[in-house]
């Protein structure tokens, strides 16, 4: 709660809560009820409520239950002539009627089994002119809490007799929303949750890709710029009302959040401090937040645009806007130094790993090494513009393939700030458009290190160039952005990447996994073997190239070179887990599973019969990424070369080699293990694209008959 954002931190002090849910949640678009939805609504009542959280609940939803359930009777008890004659819609307050009381016992029936005790409190908006019905409700309420039971509020549309909103501020209340704001009011709840269709409030439709999720309202900034569409499909209410109902309750001192009734643990995430949703607050308008001041969108326009400028320089201008983001790195050495020990000392405090410190640290050499390799990279060869292919289509019809940037990059990485100069170095290098998300670790550090950048860019580029992501609530709305950003690349856990490509319609390049294996065959050398192992696997056990499995061929078992192998991995401290073959013939433990990422000092191994049982096995658990042979066999070793389908497969060489810098790349954005685009480290070549360029002088097809085809190829640079 701790790193939670400031403008959420309201929820560290909240006791009372007030829950509505719309109509729209409650029932599904035929009418029917939403079961799912009001069964994981009930979940988290439940768990707040044993919790220590006092929970009030309003709900919609009566007047459509109430439909579909009048309907079916009028379908269950018509003639074939009745079916023929459709027959108008039914009265509203009838359907309310109706409807209520099926409402109110599933509720009944949900909270039961989750050994939860709720009440029913229907209401109008006329008892509350009177001031002895408001303090006996406050304290049917309040004992009602103190007993652990939920009420159960909603207006009684059986019995109203408002037939409009109210236009001033005489009414009470018109529909359930500003109901829940009432109640808010008159007891005194610390936080009211507006559970809607949709995550929130946009600034425009929520189906239009352009609309931005408004994270936090201003009423002085984002009123005038909203459009509202249609009211509820089924209720009184609609985006209107909750805004309405919203801005009240804020303005009364009261938190309000709308965000999504369809997700299953949104209330929960909201009493986290996450920021999801639309945060109406009566403080709203003197804070400064980066997500609301600078969207993602704008953000990724703006990267664009830069990127675009900055393909228009000369390439020794581009070249020399690396060398003076390699002077400012040096020269600000003591600066970046005190950001980065700043987010050290919080990381240690925090309790947070050993090994994820140790990548967040840097050092007056490391950040001089840093700033050699944008020096090394200004010097490599121009990529962009550069010929790959000219063809004389037909006399005087030259076609060219020539490199050019992907665009704009999103790149999600790990705590390392390294990361982010070797990513914006690269990003410059290739000419693209760059926005960056760095692990919350690594805040201070990434926020020197990326204005340290910016300021060497010029004003003809501009620093939009590189835009830094501040919130990690930011990234489902860069997600959306696919019509904008052209490649997302997550650096991270298995989880993270999964994530991003279950979220996103943009193409994401990285690898989910690092499980590398290394095959030990019957001809190899056992001591250059031990070397290779204990690199491959203590050098840096959290390394996605670190080994995973190490695969033997059964003769080791026999002539003593597998107990070599095991007792020097063993006196690293290297845990041991074997296959089902292994665990059996060393009793060892068994492994979990054989595609197992372990990213600590522990292995998988496993006794294959021969090469193509190896080969087999990396195929069938591997996961694409760095897999090696130790042969004496050159022919064994071909084999395994040529057959083993991953990024990187190496012979008599640690799998550490995969890398970027070590391939001399330079440095890279991350590791792919597509086979679509980049694969392997990427560096420059991963990050750019191609352009076809057609010059003639007056061809048409005409059909095919307008010139004389030749398909002749030329040199490139001709």
């Amino acid at each position: 709660m701790d790193s939670m954002d400031p403008s959420r931190a309201f929820v560290r002090n909240v006791k009372r809560l007030i829950v509505k849910v719309g109509t729209a949640v409650v029932t599904r678009g035929d009418g029917r009820l939403a079961l799912g939805r009001l069964g994981a609504l009930c979940e988290q009542l439940k768990q707040l409520n044993s919790g220590g959280y006092e929970v009030i609940l309003v709900t919609s939803g009566a007047v459509g239950l109430g439909r579909q359930r009048l309907r079916y009777r009028r379908v269950a008890n018509s003639s074939f002539a009745d079916l023929q004659n459709p027959h108008t819609d039914f009265d509203g307050k009838a359907c309310a009627a109706v409807g209520q009381s099926s409402l109110m016992a599933l509720y009944d029936t949900m909270f039961s089994q989750l050994d939860v005790t709720s009440s029913q409190l229907l209401v109008t908006d006329g008892v509350f002119r009177d001031k002895g019905f408001r303090q006996q409700l406050s304290d049917t309420v309040t004992s009602l809490l103190d007993l652990r039971v939920i009420p159960i509020f909603n207006e009684n549309d059986a019995v109203s007799d408002r037939k409009a909103p109210y236009q001033d501020s005489s009414g009470i209340f018109w529909d359930n929303d500003s109901l829940a704001c009432l109640l808010a009011m008159e007891l005194k709840a610390d936080l009211l949750v507006l559970l809607s269709d949709v995550e929130g409030l946009y600034n425009g439709p929520p189906s239009d890709p352009k609309s931005k999720l408004i994270h936090t309202y201003v009423k002085e900034k984002h009123q005038g710029e909203i459009t509202f569409g249609d009211k509820s499909r089924l209720g009184r209410g609609g985006m209107t009302a909750k805004v309405n109902a919203a801005t009240c309750a804020a303005d009364a001192g009261i938190p309000v959040v709308i965000t999504s009734g369809k997700a299953t643990d949104n209330i929960l995430k909201v009493l986290q401090g996450e920021r999801i949703g639309t945060l109406f607050h009566q403080d709203a308008h003197l804070w400064t937040l980066v997500g609301d001041q600078v969207g993602a969108r704008e953000m990724a326009v703006a990267a664009r645009e830069c990127s675009r400028r900055l393909q228009a320089l000369e390439a020794h201008e581009r070249r020399k806007i690396l060398l003076d983001i390699a002077d400012a790195l040096e020269a600000n050495i003591s600066v970046i130094m005190a950001e980065n020990e700043a987010d050290v000392a919080a990381a240690e405090e925090s309790g947070y790993e050993t090994s994820l410190v140790s990548r967040l640290a840097l050092e007056p050499k490391k950040i001089c090494a840093l700033a050699e390799s944008v020096r090394k990279l200004a010097e490599m060869e121009e990529p962009i513009g550069r010929a790959l292919s000219r063809t004389e289509l037909a006399d005087g019809l030259i076609l060219e393939k020539r490199s050019c940037p992907l665009g704009v990059i999103l790149v999600i990485f790990e705590s390392r700030p390294d990361a982010l100069v070797q990513i914006a170095s690269l990003a410059i290098r290739s000419g693209n458009g760059l926005l960056l998300k760095g692990g919350k670790e690594a805040k201070r550090s990434n926020a020197i290190l990326h204005q340290i950048i910016c300021s060497a860019i010029p004003d003809t580029v501009g620093d939009k160039l590189i835009g830094l992501v501040i919130s990690r609530e930011e990234i489902p709305d860069l997600l959306k952005l696919d019509d904008v950003i052209d490649l997302v690349i997550p650096r991270g856990s298995n989880m993270l990447v999964t994530k991003v490509k279950s979220s996103t319609k943009i193409p994401v390049l990285g690898h989910a996994d690092g499980i590398c294996h290394v095959y030990v065959d019957k001809s190899a050398n056992i001591d250059m073997a031990k070397r290779i192992l204990h690199d491959a696997k203590t050098d840096y056990p959290a390394a996605c190239n670190s080994m995973e499995t190490l695969i033997v061929h059964k003769d080791l078992l026999s002539n003593g070179g597998l107990n070599e192998l095991i007792f020097d991995l063993q006196r690293e401290a290297v845990t041991l887990y074997g296959g089902p073959r292994a665990s059996s013939l060393l009793n060892i433990a068994e492994a979990c599973s054989l595609h197992h990422e372990y990213s600590s000092m522990a292995c998988t191994i496993e006794i294959v019969d021969d090469v193509f049982a190896a080969i087999d096995h990396i195929h069938q658990y591997g996961s694409a990424h760095t897999d090696c042979i130790i042969t004496e066999d050159t022919e064994v070793a071909e084999i395994f070369l040529q057959q083993v389908d991953s990024a990187a497969v190496f012979h008599n060489a640690s799998t550490r080699f995969c890398d970027g810098s070590r391939f001399g790349f330079g440095a890279e954005v991350g590791i792919s293990t597509s086979r679509i685009h980049a694969r392997g480290p990427v560096g420059i070549e991963g990050l750019l694209t191609i352009r076809w360029l057609l010059r003639g002088s007056g061809q048409v097809v005409d059909g095919g008959n307008g010139v004389t085809f030749t398909h002749k190829d030329l040199p490139p640079d001709s």
